[in-house]
């Protein structure tokens, strides 16, 4: 387990500002009444000492005096020292109102500055389990650190407080605060111990923390109910949660066991030291040299000082702790993506002249040795409707992820219109690049807000979805339902209403009728669908890529024989080009594929 050191910490403490920068952002009003609540309570524990100490002497004198002594002062000096118990009280319930709504404020800030990065970083980044790690622990930081802020606010005011209390003790004498100081000392080192510890042990987890959410998903969702009940995997995922969260309960009880041992022991030393000071200050006391209010005030100020001095200490490894966390939020705002935004791209040719032409392409997924498409050589035609071909493995969807630029070639280029396609304004090709892929997500939203997602800056134009609607044949289905087009899809919230598979594959097919892209690509798109309803789809498409280009994926050789070029794919290479005449002429892989399916309808 790698070690923290103390110049780690302070390395890690650089952090902070751009943490309160955020802090800042999520609220510039709420910051500055949090820092000035503060500043103003810092004053208030030294006040009420004093005040105490005035009110022992007075009550001391007038035990000496009775007669000749007025009660008048001494009333007066109880109602100030109320008033500040009750402006303190105040004061603590406000702070923790603003610094509640403060933390609520940042909590928000920071999971929309997560979600925007996230958008902007590749696909494949997505496909990396340590760039997983690096989001996950990102995304726990962010409620985390709202603890934080009030972690640094609390030792501003704790140190301002300090400096007031200190210089009663230094008046009187300095030995004090050396005492002090040897007996928090060694609290502190333990406990910075122990939390460098516990955020090793934290971060050597993240992987199977991220199994054991998992586990805890699928073991109770809607999602996968089925398959858990006809398979019986309850007791088998039951099996592996336990195990996992006992590894976690067996690493963190013997640290829990280790720091809470060493914690008594310096506790202990810690005691020690207050009652060897509070000794000195009763023997000063006794022998004359100072007051019975004096006694009161610098015991009391020792007291107090011992216990925020434990405090800022203990919150210093919090905090230090918290920073070294903060590297694992801003680490992940650190990754960039390869494939950029530019402002000077090109813009997308409408209509397109050329097509789209690959040049020995080849692509290899993150941490892979097996290429996923290797020397592809070949042009989509402007208005041609191309299919794909191949086993499963093949290297079809990750072709149309290269042509819709989701990725970028390992090797070789792709070019639109003679241009490479890393020329072109990335959001232009996207918005004239519309797909839908096999494993297309199911959302948890209304029906209208599920077809939307094609063209989402259309989401309020009702005419333009019905017509998707109508074209991809999922209109039928919406009108059957009880609130058409608002009614919400999936068991997820209340009300919702759950589709089959055919139903679901409707709606995503709307999605590709939502906007008048150049380029249409439909992976496995009617997979769920019946033969009568695939037949439909198909017509509707070929009539909306009338002077287009379209790129489709599928099994069924019923579909791909209405491409006008078919290409087969085997092992990511391309290994024949026609159309399906011409492939069944050739007798190569395209026909044997062909006579197996055809063979199973016979």
């Amino acid at each position: 387990m790698v070690k923290v050191t103390l110049k780690d910490r302070f390395s890690a403490l650089k952090k902070i500002p751009a943490f309160f920068k955020l802090v800042w952002h999520a609220s510039p009003r709420l910051t500055v009444a949090s820092i000035l609540l503060r500043i103003i309570r810092s004053a208030i524990p030294i006040s009420i000492l004093f005040i105490g100490k005035l009110i022992i002497d007075q009550i001391v004198q007038l035990n000496h005096n009775k007669a000749s002594v007025s009660t008048t002062y001494l009333w007066r000096l109880i109602a100030i020292e109320f008033g500040l118990a009750i402006l303190s009280d105040a004061l603590s319930r406000l702070t923790l109102l603003v610094d509640s709504l403060l933390s609520d404020l940042f909590s928000s800030l920071t999971s929309v500055k997560i979600m925007k990065h996230a958008a902007i970083l590749d696909l494949d980044q997505f496909e990396d389990s340590e760039f997983y790690d690096k989001l996950e622990r990102a995304r726990q930081q962010t409620a985390g650190r709202t603890i934080l802020l009030t972690q640094v606010l609390s030792q501003l005011q704790d140190l301002i407080t300090i400096a007031f209390l200190a210089t009663g003790l230094v008046v009187f004498n300095p030995l004090l605060i050396l005492i002090l100081l040897i007996a928090v000392i060694p609290a502190f080192i333990t406990e910075s111990y122990f939390n460098d510890k516990d955020y090793f042990l934290f971060r050597s987890q993240t992987p199977e923390r991220r199994e054991l959410d998992y586990l805890r998903f699928i073991g109770a969702s809607d999602e996968t109910a089925k398959e858990v009940k006809i398979f019986d995997l309850s007791d088998f995922l039951i099996d592996r949660f336990k195990f996992l969260s006992h590894k976690f309960f067996n690493a963190n009880k013997l640290l829990i066991i280790k720091r809470s041992l060493y914690g008594t022991l310096f506790a202990i030393i810690g005691s020690l030291g207050y009652y060897g000071a509070y000794v000195f200050i009763i023997t000063k006391a006794i022998s004359g040299n100072l007051s019975i209010g004096g006694l009161t005030f610098l015991a009391g100020s020792f007291r107090q000082l011992r216990s925020i001095l434990d405090s800022i200490l203990s919150r210093f490894t919090s905090i230090s702790q918290g920073a070294i966390y903060l590297v694992d939020f801003f680490d992940f705002f650190n990754i960039q993506p390869k494939i950029k935004l530019s402002a000077t791209g090109l813009p997308f040719p409408i209509p397109i002249k050329d097509g789209f032409t690959f040049k020995d392409v080849g692509f290899k997924y993150v941490n892979s040795e097996k290429w996923a498409n290797r020397h592809l050589n070949f042009t989509l035609l402007p208005g041609e409707k191309l299919a794909l071909v191949g086993e499963n493995g093949a290297g079809k969807t990750t072709l149309v992820k290269l042509l819709a630029r989701l990725y970028d070639p390992t090797e070789g280029s792709i070019f639109l219109d003679g241009h490479n396609l890393k020329e072109y304004d990335l959001a232009g090709l996207r918005k004239q690049v519309g797909v839908i892929f096999q494993d297309y997500t199911r959302y948890q939203m209304t029906a209208a807000q599920n077809i939307a997602i094609g063209n989402i800056t259309e989401k309020e134009n009702r005419e333009l979805i019905m017509h998707a609607a109508k074209q991809s044949l999922a209109n039928v289905l919406v009108e059957g339902l009880p609130g058409k087009y608002d009614q919400a899809l999936g068991k997820r919230f209340n009300q919702g209403v759950e589709l089959s598979g055919g139903e679901w594959q409707k709606i995503a097919l709307a999605r590709a009728y939502m906007k008048d892209a150049q380029l249409l690509i439909l992976d496995e798109p009617t997979s769920a669908l019946d033969a009568r309803a695939e037949y439909e789809v198909f017509q509707r498409f070929s009539d909306l890529t009338k002077g287009k280009s379209a790129v489709l994926i599928s099994h069924r050789f019923s579909t791909v024989r209405m491409a006008d070029r078919i290409l087969v794919l085997e092992k990511g290479e391309l290994l024949e080009s026609g159309n399906h005449e011409d492939l069944l002429k050739k007798n190569g892989r395209y026909a044997e594929l062909f006579r197996l399916q055809a063979k199973g309808y016979q």
